[in-house]
């Protein structure tokens, strides 16, 4: 099932968008908003029959540990490298949008060990829409475009909240009224640091990108601690 995909008019990075998309067996068909699209529930894709099988071999819960950290800080590591090319329109831009985008498939298969490849593909793209939407944030931003800004900007929260109640529907130990504040901290603090990019503020564009990465490291270890506190069969300590 696909939950959302939209075309976007920022040119540049829909180009490199079309490319990451299709290595990733997305489609691009539909351009309903996320505004407007149906919730699709965990529920709904795990009873389709495209469950992954558990896994024979106990995983080291330290090592999974790491291996989730290590998918959240590609993800504002590429996050960040994206923004600092598009404002300064390096020629490096497009590969680093690929390479973004690859980050949200990673993290979707990393959830499809557990619940499923539907599951996994969902997230995948949830998250790349929420990469879309930044990317036009950015754009806006640059080009002095206020009125996009606060569009998109409006959108890119209600994307997390999509991200934040799929994620409490998958798992009891990630409600929503814990994980909504979570997501939506990582997105104010991704705005702090576009803005002061954008502005050539450099000392709080460097303390914004340290507070995103102890925020995005805690995020790590609660989603880490959710999959082993429901699936402790599949972990050794």
């Amino acid at each position: 099932m696909r939950l959302i995909h939209r075309r976007r008019g920022l040119v540049s990075f829909a180009a490199v968008a079309a490319l990451a998309l299709a290595a990733c067996g997305s489609d691009s068909d539909s351009t309903t908003s996320a505004a407007s699209e149906p919730t699709t529930t965990v529920a709904d894709l795990q009873s389709s029959g495209h469950s992954t099988a558990p896994a024979t071999d106990r995983i080291d819960l330290v090592v999974f540990h790491q291996e989730m950290r290590k998918l959240w800080e590609d993800h504002i590591t590429w996050t960040r490298l994206y923004i600092v090319s598009a404002v300064a329109g390096l020629p490096d831009l497009e590969p680093t949008a690929v390479r973004l985008l690859q980050n949200q498939a990673d993290i979707g298969a990393a959830f499809a060990t557990f619940y499923g490849d539907d599951v996994g593909t969902t997230l995948t793209e949830l998250l790349n829409e929420h990469i879309l939407i930044a990317a036009d944030i950015v754009a806006a931003a640059k080009a002095g475009d206020q009125a996009t800004v606060t569009k998109q900007s409006d959108l890119w929260y209600v994307n997390v909240d999509q991200i934040s109640q799929f994620l409490a529907d998958a798992n009891p130990a990630w409600p929503f009224d814990v994980v909504s504040p979570m997501m939506r901290t990582h997105l104010d603090q991704t705005l702090a640091e576009a803005t002061a990019r954008l502005t050539g503020d450099w000392d709080a564009d460097i303390a914004a990108y340290d507070e995103i990465h102890l925020h995005i490291l805690a995020m790590a270890d609660a989603l880490a601690d959710g999959i082993s506190t429901q699936f402790p069969d599949r972990f050794s300590t």
